[in-house]
């Protein structure tokens, strides 16, 4: 399975850093056996959509509508329209700051694939539900919740973020991570039969250049999706490179 590695700007970048962007897409063209992917504001992709060939250009969130009263927003259809190839959808902080449920991830990821995007569905404990030793339901529950019952691994990958662990440098020990990735896969193949191996199952959670190699080599690690590390070329392709190695 060909790893992926999906860089995650959140509310970063202007006009200016579409340089970054194009440095990081010259980078990672040494590294073709990798899949890559920069999720940028959406005031970006239109000039950065086919510019850099060598990188898929995403959206960070959408809508389940096509179209409507929903000031603020972005559809799926406004994403695939301005050139993005995918789209995260269930990010924790949306989860957090926007209350958005299981039903609301499924139905936006329904609505990623209605476009033609693919969709990264995110999925992850809080500290406090890891120490209650919850972890593994919390995150099999978002999962049955979240993904649509036509989920496939052509368009839908499963990114594993333990909130705790994004943006603070901590991550959970090798053994946790390959225990929880061991959990989706078979939570996966117990709902879509062996079509859940095709699926990928990304690591979200301040990987970096640093450790990047030790955590794509943990089975069902499939790849890994960047914060922080993913806003420029210097930080964001060892990684790449670590998954070309993997």
């Amino acid at each position: 399975m060909r790893k992926l590695i999906a860089g995650n700007w959140k509310m970063n970048g202007l006009m200016a850093q579409l340089d970054d962007i194009a440095a990081i897409s010259a980078a990672v063209a040494a590294y073709p056996s990798v899949d890559t992917a920069l999720c940028i504001p959406a005031t970006l992709i239109r000039p950065a959509a086919g510019r850099f060939p060598e990188i898929a250009i995403g959206g960070q969130d959408c809508h389940m509508a096509v179209s409507g009263a929903h000031t603020g927003c972005i559809s799926a259809e406004m994403l695939a329209d301005a050139g993005a190839k995918l789209t995260i959808v269930g990010h924790s902080e949306r989860r957090a700051a926007q209350g958005e449920s299981d039903a609301d991830v499924r139905g936006k990821a329904l609505a990623a694939k209605a476009s033609g995007l693919s969709a990264i569905v995110c999925v992850g404990e809080t500290e406090a539900e890891r120490d209650a030793g919850h972890a593994e339901a919390i995150v099999l529950g978002q999962l049955a919740g979240s993904l649509p019952d036509d989920a496939a691994g052509d368009w839908l990958a499963v990114a594993y973020e333990p909130v705790w662990a994004i943006g603070t440098g901590r991550i959970p020990s090798i053994e946790d991570v390959a225990a929880m990735h061991a959990a989706i896969r078979s939570a996966l193949v117990a709902r879509f039969g062996d079509s859940g191996a095709a699926f990928r199952i990304l690591y979200g959670g301040s990987m970096n250049g640093e450790n990047a190699a030790s955590l794509l080599a943990i089975p069902n690690v499939d790849g890994g999706l960047i914060g922080g590390a993913s806003l420029n070329a210097e930080k964001f392709l060892p990684i790449v490179a670590a998954a070309a190695a993997a």
